[in-house]
């Protein structure tokens, strides 16, 4: 069983789909899917799976966020346009293309959630992303699976990426501030991302719900060391 707890519906549709359109995904990704999409469950939201093949995780999408989730699908296949349907709409395209992304972009809503899934190569993982990332709505979820070798390209990238998130911009530290508060402004990255995840062979992009002007650090309390006889 993927998930013996219960408590996790990606997990247990997987674990009983017997028959029809084929899902394939890492057992260990299911405990991810739910902690950063649970939110978006029975919203109205968009999502693009990059990586259609057998169509079983469109499906799974489907039961997850329920009727009000619009769903997109991209894949290089053109068969694969048999999986479309009143909620699902496939566009056939390379996403290591950037050209096609420009299309993409001009004529799809924005993105609540972006699950890549696709060819697995780090080059069209690192362009999917530089094209999509500006496309999300705040607070979106970007998801890239299989992210495979410790060398990987990509994951390098986003670990690179990632210490953005550790910027001091016009760093104050003010004593006649009431709170004595530290304050550091926002850089442009860490108003517009709110964390970036690593699990084994997956990276999760999370964007910011509001855009951040500032960094703060209050204190609390009145004993502070070193401490008074």
């Amino acid at each position: 069983m993927t998930n013996p707890g219960g408590g996790n519906p990606l997990a247990e549709y997987f674990d009983a789909l017997e028959e029809g359109p084929g899902v394939w995904k890492w057992l260990h990704y299911f405990e991810h899917y739910h902690r950063h999409f649970q939110r978006f469950i029975r919203t109205r939201m968009n999502l693009l799976e990059i990586g259609v093949y057998s169509g079983g995780s469109l499906g799974m999408w489907k039961h997850y966020f329920g009727s009000d989730c619009r769903i997109a699908g991209v894949d290089i296949e053109p068969g694969c346009k048999r999986y479309e349907d009143e909620q699902v709409e496939i566009i056939i395209g390379d996403q290591g293309d950037g050209q096609f992304w420009g299309r993409f972009k001009s004529e799809m809503p924005k993105l609540d959630v972006v699950i890549d899934d696709g060819s697995r190569r780090p080059e069209h993982q690192l362009t999917t992303f530089l094209e999509l990332l500006p496309h999300m709505r705040p607070g979106g979820v970007y998801f890239c699976e299989d992210i495979h070798g410790a060398h990987n390209m990509f994951g390098f990238y986003l670990h690179q990426l990632s210490l953005n998130l550790n910027a001091c911009q016009n760093f104050q530290n003010n004593p006649d501030d009431p709170e004595r508060r530290s304050v550091s402004e926002a850089t442009e990255f860490q108003s517009s991302i709110h964390s970036i995840h690593f699990y084994p062979y997956v990276a999760v992009v999370e964007c910011t719900k509001l855009p951040i002007k500032e960094l703060v650090a209050p204190k609390r309390g009145t004993q502070w060391q070193p401490f008074l006889e």
